[in-house]
C-alpha cells in the first residue's frame, strides 16, 4: 500500500527491511501495476547478493506456510487422548457412553478447513514465488539479448543527466583508502544502470561506487535514431 500516487512506467527507489538480512535492501523499481493506493513493482538492477536474500525470506517464508500442516498429527494426537478419556468416563459411569455421543466431528471439519487453508497458502507462495524467478529471468534473457555498442566514456559522461555520489565508507576512511574505481555498466535502452562490474580498487570501494551508480541515469543512447543498450567505462573518486 502506498499513500501517494505514481504512474505506470514511472522509475522508483525503493527500500525493503526482510527478516534475515541485517541491512535493508536498497534498489530501483519500476511500477507495472497501478489500482488506486496499491502497486506492482518490478525490481530493476538486483546484485547477486539481493537475489540471494529474496530467496533466504522467500525460503522462511515457505516454513512458515508449511508449520500448520506440520503440526496436524499433533492435532489429530490430542483428539484420540479426549475420545479415550472421555470413553474411560463414560465405562465409569460418568457420564454417557461416548458410542452415544457424535465422535470427533467438531475436530474433523476443523482439520479439513486448517489443511485446506494451508493448501491455499502454499499454493498461491509456490505461483507467487516462480512468477517472481520468472520475471527475474525473463528480464536477464532480454537484456543479454538487447544489441550493445561500445560507447567511448567521454561520449556517454555527456548524456549523463542524473548523477549520485557516493558515500565514502567508514572502513575505507578508518584505512586511509582513496583512489579511482573503474567500472563497466550497460546502460539500457530508458537510460538506466541495468548491469555493472568494477574493474580495479578495493571491495569497500567498490562496493559503494556500484551503491551510487545504481541511481545514475543517462540521455538514452541512439544509433539511427533509435534507442539501443550502451556499454561504457565511467570512474569514480575517492578522495578523504
Amino acid at each position: 500500500m502506498l499513500a501517494g500516487e505514481l504512474i505506470p512506467g514511472e522509475a522508483v527507489a525503493i527500500e525493503v527491511r526482510l527478516p534475515l538480512a541485517a541491512d535493508p535492501l536498497r534498489t530501483r523499481a519500476t511500477v507495472r501495476y497501478q489500482d488506486r493506493l496499491r502497486y506492482g513493482l518490478e525490481f530493476v538492477g538486483l546484485t547477486a547478493e539481493q537475489r540471494a536474500a529474496i530467496r533466504d525470506w522467500a525460503k522462511e517464508a515457505k516454513a512458515e506456510v508449511e508449520a500448520p500442516m506440520a503440526a496436524k498429527p499433533t492435532i489429530e494426537k490430542r483428539a484420540e487422548d479426549k475420545r479415550a478419556v472421555a470413553a474411560r468416563d463414560g465405562g465409569l459411569g460418568g457420564g454417557p457412553p461416548e458410542s452415544k455421543k457424535p465422535r470427533g466431528v467438531g475436530w474433523t471439519i476443523f482439520l479439513i478447513a486448517a489443511v485446506i487453508a494451508a493448501m491455499v497458502l502454499w499454493w498461491r507462495w509456490n505461483r507467487g514465488w516462480e512468477e517472481l524467478e520468472s520475471g527475474l529471468k525473463n528480464q536477464e534473457t532480454a537484456s543479454a539479448e538487447k544489441p550493445r555498442v561500445q560507447v567511448p566514456a567521454e561520449v556517454m559522461e555527456k548524456l549523463l543527466i542524473h548523477r549520485v555520489e557516493p558515500m565514502f565508507p567508514e572502513e575505507a576512511r578508518r584505512a586511509n583508502m582513496e583512489g579511482i574505481i573503474a567500472l563497466d555498466i550497460v546502460v539500457g535502452r530508458d537510460g538506466s544502470v541495468v548491469s555493472m562490474r568494477p574493474l580495479n580498487g578495493p571491495d569497500v570501494l567498490a562496493r559503494s561506487a556500484m551503491d551510487a551508480l545504481r541511481w545514475w541515469k543517462f540521455e538514452p543512447y541512439r544509433v539511427n535514431g533509435e534507442a539501443t543498450a550502451a556499454e561504457t567505462t565511467v570512474a569514480v573518486e575517492f578522495k578523504r
